[in-house]
């Protein structure tokens, strides 16, 4: 009989979302349906009745690329969704000393040592994403990303039926891939960290929300270096329309404060313990009433459980 730390590993396919969170690219497809039913005429168009909520787990890029194929296709003809809020200022002096206070607590975090590239960054998390009957329960998701990106990781989430999952390498990597080697080469200056998440953060959001959402990613499913953490922190008080939100409580219950960015009706909020300044989840909110939910509801809601490295696929610290 198999040990916990030893589970099968069904031949199934690879899911092309690899590490990246579901709940973080939801809106993206949804906006091309709602757009593409708004530009339909009215003779075509089926019954009315309420759209949907589906899980997405798409890379920002590949959405990118279902919006230009549509686009290509003379089916979009409204304005591009998620546009830039005209008023959004810079973050306020509250929010920016959070954020250096978080980028200081990152800097002085002790980084793993002697990582070898045939290892895995494992991370539990408990979590709650959006689907066809609203907000999912929320349930454990287990990952163990390669070290070097070269090798097969795996996906351990039974209530989403990626039951240890293989993920195979995808390659050639990329730029904005998460896993740890990549990591340790990001800029460990702000500025150049801002101008990297700009460019190598995409979709169909506003330019400063892409680079936000960027930021979440890196703080979720990632481990990232110490002095890179910094600078991914500082960067984040330079972003327009960041904002501090008190009292925030991540999917385990915990208490913290969020640095949050609302864009087209959805708010991201990246969750952070008062005192320790510690990364604890994250979490969506609708703040305005949309096709596919109302003002208040959640989109995705989650709490980092444990982030360590080990030595293969599969095994638990």
């Amino acid at each position: 009989m198999k040990s916990e730390a030893e589970p099968d590993f069904p031949n199934l396919p690879s899911p092309r979302e690899r590490d990246l969170p579901p709940g973080r690219h939801l809106l993206l497809k949804e906006h091309l349906m709602t757009e593409i039913r708004q530009s339909e005429p009215e003779a075509s168009r089926a019954p009315e009745s309420a759209p949907r909520r589906r899980k997405v787990w798409l890379r920002p890029a590949l959405v990118a690329g279902a919006v230009a194929a549509a686009v290509a296709a003379g089916v979009l003809v409204a304005s591009p969704f998620g546009s830039e809020p005209a008023q959004a200022g810079p973050p306020s002096k509250e929010t920016v000393k959070m954020l250096e206070d978080i980028a200081d607590a990152a800097r002085r975090s002790p980084a793993p040592k002697n990582v070898r590239d045939d290892q895995f960054v494992y991370i539990k998390s408990k979590v709650a994403f959006s689907s066809d009957e609203g907000l999912d329960p929320l349930h454990r998701r287990e990952i163990w990303m390669s070290v070097d990106g070269k090798h097969t990781g795996l996906l351990h989430e039974p209530v989403n039926d990626h039951d240890n999952v293989r993920m195979e390498p995808e390659l050639p990597l990329v730029a904005t891939d998460t896993h740890y080697r990549n990591l340790q080469k990001l800029p460990t200056d702000p500025v150049n960290m801002l101008d990297w998440l700009r460019r190598e953060s995409s979709g169909e959001k506003s330019a400063d929300q892409q680079a936000f959402t960027l930021v979440g990613d890196l703080s979720y499913e990632s481990l990232i270096p110490p002095k890179q953490a910094a600078a991914l922190y500082l960067a984040a008080s330079k972003i327009p329309g960041v904002e501090l939100i008190e009292d925030v409580v991540d999917a385990e219950g915990r208490h913290g404060v969020a640095i949050a960015r609302e864009d087209d009706g959805v708010r991201e909020e990246l969750i952070f313990d008062e005192k320790t300044k510690q990364f604890l989840g994250e979490r969506e909110v609708l703040t305005e009433d949309k096709p596919f939910g109302e003002k208040g509801d959640l989109l995705a809601d989650t709490a980092v459980l444990e982030r360590k490295v080990v030595d293969k696929a599969g095994e638990r610290p």
